[in-house]
Protein backbone atom coordinates (compact mmCIF):
# COMPACT_ATOMS: atom_id res chain seq x y z
CA UNK A 1 0.00 0.00 0.00
CA UNK A 2 1.31 3.41 -0.78
CA UNK A 3 1.21 5.94 1.77
CA UNK A 4 -0.71 8.95 1.05
CA UNK A 5 1.45 11.62 -0.95
CA UNK A 6 0.76 14.34 1.89
CA UNK A 7 2.06 11.94 4.17
CA UNK A 8 5.50 13.28 6.45
CA UNK A 9 8.61 11.02 5.58
CA UNK A 10 10.99 9.91 8.01
CA UNK A 11 14.74 8.13 7.00
CA UNK A 12 15.15 4.76 8.78
CA UNK A 13 18.26 6.31 10.57
CA UNK A 14 16.34 9.15 12.04
CA UNK A 15 15.35 9.28 15.88
CA UNK A 16 11.94 10.66 15.91
CA UNK A 17 10.23 10.02 19.66
CA UNK A 18 6.74 8.61 19.53
CA UNK A 19 4.92 11.70 20.46
CA UNK A 20 6.17 13.84 17.67
CA UNK A 21 4.11 15.75 15.69
CA UNK A 22 5.46 16.10 11.96
CA UNK A 23 2.65 18.09 9.60
CA UNK A 24 2.06 16.89 6.36
CA UNK A 25 4.88 16.28 3.65
CA UNK A 26 7.40 17.31 6.16
CA UNK A 27 10.45 15.05 5.42
CA UNK A 28 12.95 14.05 8.86
CA UNK A 29 16.61 12.83 7.37
CA UNK A 30 19.22 10.59 7.66
CA UNK A 31 20.46 10.62 11.60
CA UNK A 32 18.62 13.21 12.62
CA UNK A 33 17.05 13.44 16.25
CA UNK A 34 13.48 14.76 16.73
CA UNK A 35 12.72 14.90 20.94
CA UNK A 36 9.35 14.00 22.87
CA UNK A 37 6.89 16.86 22.36
CA UNK A 38 8.66 18.86 19.13
CA UNK A 39 6.17 20.02 16.99
CA UNK A 40 6.73 19.97 13.17
CA UNK A 41 4.48 22.33 11.11
CA UNK A 42 3.58 20.84 7.45
CA UNK A 43 6.32 20.97 4.43
CA UNK A 44 9.39 21.01 7.25
CA UNK A 45 13.00 20.05 6.24
CA UNK A 46 14.86 18.20 8.28
CA UNK A 47 18.77 17.86 7.35
CA UNK A 48 21.04 14.98 8.22
CA UNK A 49 22.18 14.98 11.58
CA UNK A 50 19.76 17.88 12.85
CA UNK A 51 18.42 18.11 16.50
CA UNK A 52 15.47 19.40 17.63
CA UNK A 53 14.70 19.29 21.03
CA UNK A 54 12.24 18.18 23.55
CA UNK A 55 8.47 20.55 23.20
CA UNK A 56 10.70 22.59 20.31
CA UNK A 57 7.81 24.55 17.83
CA UNK A 58 8.51 24.77 13.89
CA UNK A 59 5.73 26.58 12.17
CA UNK A 60 5.10 25.45 8.19
CA UNK A 61 7.90 25.53 5.75
CA UNK A 62 10.84 25.40 7.80
CA UNK A 63 13.99 24.24 6.60
CA UNK A 64 16.60 22.59 9.12
CA UNK A 65 19.66 22.37 7.52
CA UNK A 66 22.36 19.56 8.61
CA UNK A 67 24.08 19.47 11.99
CA UNK A 68 21.74 22.26 13.14
CA UNK A 69 21.09 22.22 16.94
CA UNK A 70 17.82 23.30 17.87
CA UNK A 71 17.45 23.49 21.80
CA UNK A 72 14.33 23.64 24.04
CA UNK A 73 12.27 25.83 24.36
CA UNK A 74 12.95 27.67 20.59
CA UNK A 75 9.73 28.51 19.19
CA UNK A 76 10.23 28.98 15.04
CA UNK A 77 7.62 30.60 12.52
CA UNK A 78 6.72 30.06 9.61
CA UNK A 79 9.59 29.49 6.60
CA UNK A 80 12.33 29.91 9.16
CA UNK A 81 15.72 28.80 7.12
CA UNK A 82 18.16 27.19 9.86
CA UNK A 83 21.38 27.30 8.01
CA UNK A 84 24.11 23.83 9.04
CA UNK A 85 25.80 23.91 12.19
CA UNK A 86 23.74 26.92 13.99
CA UNK A 87 23.34 26.11 17.62
CA UNK A 88 20.19 27.20 19.47
CA UNK A 89 21.15 27.50 23.17
CA UNK A 90 19.14 27.21 25.88
CA UNK A 91 21.12 28.03 29.22
CA UNK A 92 22.61 31.24 30.37
CA UNK A 93 24.80 30.35 33.36
CA UNK A 94 26.08 26.50 32.19
CA UNK A 95 27.80 24.14 34.28
CA UNK A 96 27.80 20.37 33.69
CA UNK A 97 28.22 19.96 37.60
CA UNK A 98 27.41 21.81 40.84
CA UNK A 99 30.21 23.65 43.54
CA UNK A 100 29.86 20.41 45.60
CA UNK A 101 30.54 18.11 42.48
CA UNK A 102 27.40 16.61 42.25
CA UNK A 103 26.49 16.57 38.07
CA UNK A 104 23.71 19.40 37.77
CA UNK A 105 20.20 17.65 36.87
CA UNK A 106 16.82 19.41 35.12
CA UNK A 107 15.91 20.67 38.29
CA UNK A 108 19.08 22.70 38.57
CA UNK A 109 18.61 25.06 35.73
CA UNK A 110 16.11 26.85 34.20
CA UNK A 111 15.89 26.66 30.03
CA UNK A 112 15.36 29.74 28.01
CA UNK A 113 14.82 29.54 24.56
CA UNK A 114 15.41 31.52 20.86
CA UNK A 115 12.33 33.20 19.22
CA UNK A 116 12.88 33.01 15.27
CA UNK A 117 9.69 35.03 13.43
CA UNK A 118 8.12 34.40 10.19
CA UNK A 119 10.43 34.18 7.49
CA UNK A 120 14.03 34.79 9.18
CA UNK A 121 16.92 33.32 7.83
CA UNK A 122 20.24 31.97 10.15
CA UNK A 123 23.28 31.63 8.44
CA UNK A 124 25.48 28.49 8.45
CA UNK A 125 27.77 28.18 11.84
CA UNK A 126 25.84 31.07 13.40
CA UNK A 127 25.40 30.70 17.51
CA UNK A 128 21.83 32.21 18.62
CA UNK A 129 22.63 32.71 22.84
CA UNK A 130 19.17 32.50 24.07
CA UNK A 131 17.06 34.05 25.10
CA UNK A 132 16.62 35.70 22.27
CA UNK A 133 14.25 36.69 19.59
CA UNK A 134 15.47 37.35 16.29
CA UNK A 135 12.78 39.30 14.22
CA UNK A 136 10.55 38.48 11.05
CA UNK A 137 12.56 38.23 7.72
CA UNK A 138 15.96 39.33 9.57
CA UNK A 139 18.93 37.80 8.32
CA UNK A 140 21.83 36.75 10.86
CA UNK A 141 24.94 36.36 8.60
CA UNK A 142 26.96 33.16 8.90
CA UNK A 143 29.49 32.73 11.53
CA UNK A 144 27.40 35.34 13.43
CA UNK A 145 27.12 35.21 17.38
CA UNK A 146 23.80 37.05 18.26
CA UNK A 147 23.81 37.97 21.81
CA UNK A 148 20.88 40.78 21.55
CA UNK A 149 17.26 40.76 19.82
CA UNK A 150 17.88 41.27 16.25
CA UNK A 151 14.34 43.80 14.56
CA UNK A 152 12.77 42.94 11.81
CA UNK A 153 14.39 42.80 8.63
CA UNK A 154 17.57 43.22 9.97
CA UNK A 155 21.08 42.68 8.41
CA UNK A 156 23.15 41.17 11.25
CA UNK A 157 26.83 40.00 11.07
CA UNK A 158 29.99 39.42 13.10
CA UNK A 159 31.01 38.64 16.59
CA UNK A 160 28.69 39.99 18.18
CA UNK A 161 26.34 40.17 15.49
CA UNK A 162 25.56 43.82 14.74
CA UNK A 163 23.33 45.56 12.05
CA UNK A 164 25.11 45.88 8.78
CA UNK A 165 22.07 46.41 6.68
CA UNK A 166 18.54 45.68 6.13
CA UNK A 167 16.82 43.26 3.89
CA UNK A 168 13.49 42.63 2.25
CA UNK A 169 10.95 39.51 2.21
CA UNK A 170 12.95 38.02 -0.32
CA UNK A 171 16.37 38.45 1.17
CA UNK A 172 17.99 40.81 -0.63
CA UNK A 173 20.19 43.30 0.73
CA UNK A 174 17.98 47.10 0.46
CA UNK A 175 19.16 49.79 -1.12
CA UNK A 176 18.26 53.75 0.47
CA UNK A 177 16.34 56.08 -1.58
CA UNK A 178 15.82 59.31 0.03
CA UNK A 179 13.95 58.41 3.55
CA UNK A 180 13.02 54.93 1.96
CA UNK A 181 14.46 51.41 1.39
CA UNK A 182 14.52 49.48 -1.69
CA UNK A 183 13.97 45.72 -2.59
CA UNK A 184 16.34 45.73 -5.92
CA UNK A 185 14.92 42.29 -6.79
CA UNK A 186 11.08 42.67 -5.63
CA UNK A 187 10.79 46.75 -6.18
CA UNK A 188 9.10 46.64 -2.28
CA UNK A 189 9.61 49.63 -0.99
CA UNK A 190 10.27 50.13 3.22
CA UNK A 191 10.56 52.68 5.67
CA UNK A 192 11.90 53.01 9.45
CA UNK A 193 9.72 52.81 11.73
CA UNK A 194 11.51 52.40 15.02
CA UNK A 195 14.52 50.58 15.62
CA UNK A 196 12.87 48.35 12.41
CA UNK A 197 11.11 48.81 8.91
CA UNK A 198 8.26 49.29 7.78
CA UNK A 199 6.55 47.49 4.45
CA UNK A 200 4.68 50.23 2.25
CA UNK A 201 1.22 49.20 1.11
Amino acid sequence: MTAPTDAPVVQPSADVDDDVTLGPRTRVWHLAQVRTGARLGADCNIGRGAYIGPGVVLGDACKVQNYALVYEPAVIGDGVFIGPAVVFTNDEFPRAANPDGSPKGTDDWHAVGVTVERGASIGARSVCIAPVTIGAWSLVAAGAVVTRDVPAHALVAGVPARRVGWVGRVGRPLVADGDEWVCPESGERYVADGDTLRLLP
